[in-house]
């Protein structure tokens, strides 16, 4: 894993999100009414909603609007009609793309989605095509700047609470877990007072892939700025070694 947490991309990516908070807190939003719908509104009873709540502090999600967002869900749950739709391809050289969204229109999401593989050159493919390459773990990234607690300690911390694997980069601690313990070390380190820049189920590739042609970089990049782009998209997931 080592080298591997991205956690530069994801400040870069945290900065960009602030000039468009918008799109961030919708997909946020409908985690909110979904965790909502299929739980409750109550973090205390649903484990869901507490890691979708987390995701969005991480992101400065003000808390009047999480908690506008819940009671609004538990007051109108028979409304909420998002489901889960996945999606997988290849971008240009091959690099593997997973692409999961939250939608009350598939028809749309997946126009959307297929426009946005064909724009860069690259092509939808079948389920199960490139998933198989891919671990599916929980990630929990800690900013070293942010984070006052010893690294052997931090790791005696999160081994304790079930992660999986710790490990030590330039600026960041990254802790992996069972999808399935992903809550419950998430919870642990929250109440130990461990600050997270980001903690979520992802989908971490075997192996990584270099691209030295600036062209499919260039159509690399646009397949995956018009996803970020689309409200229905929540993830993105690839193998591209940026």
């Amino acid at each position: 894993m080592s080298g591997h947490s991205k956690f530069a991309n994801i400040k870069h990516k945290k900065e960009k999100n602030d000039a468009a908070k918008g799109k961030v807190f919708t997909v946020i939003g409908r985690e909110l009414a979904v965790a909502v719908k299929e739980g409750g509104p109550d973090p205390a009873n649903n484990s869901k909603l507490r890691d979708v709540i987390a995701k969005a502090k991480a992101n400065n999600m003000p808390n009047d609007t999480i908690d506008r967002g819940i009671k609004k869900a538990a007051g109108d749950a028979s409304s909420v009609n998002y489901e889960y739709v996945s999606y997988e391809g290849y971008g240009p050289s091959g690099i593997a793309i997973i692409v999961d969204a939250l939608t009350d229109n598939k028809n749309r999401t997946a126009a959307n989605v297929r426009s946005a593989f064909t724009k860069g050159k690259g092509n939808i493919g079948t389920q199960g095509c490139v998933s198989y390459m891919f671990d599916k773990k929980g990630q929990i990234i800690i900013d070293k700047e942010e984070c006052e607690m010893d690294a052997d300690d931090l790791m005696m911390t999160a081994l304790d609470a079930g992660a999986e694997d710790f490990s030590e980069e330039e600026d960041s601690f990254e802790v992996i877990t069972d999808p399935d313990a992903f809550s419950e070390v998430r919870q642990s380190l929250e109440d130990a007072g461990i600050p997270m820049a980001s903690a979520e189920v992802t989908m971490i590739p075997q192996n990584w892939v270099e691209l030295t042609d600036e062209e499919a970089v260039k159509n690399l990049q646009r397949t995956l700025d018009l996803l970020d782009e689309d409200d229905d998209v929540q993830a993105v997931y690839h193998n591209w070694d940026e």
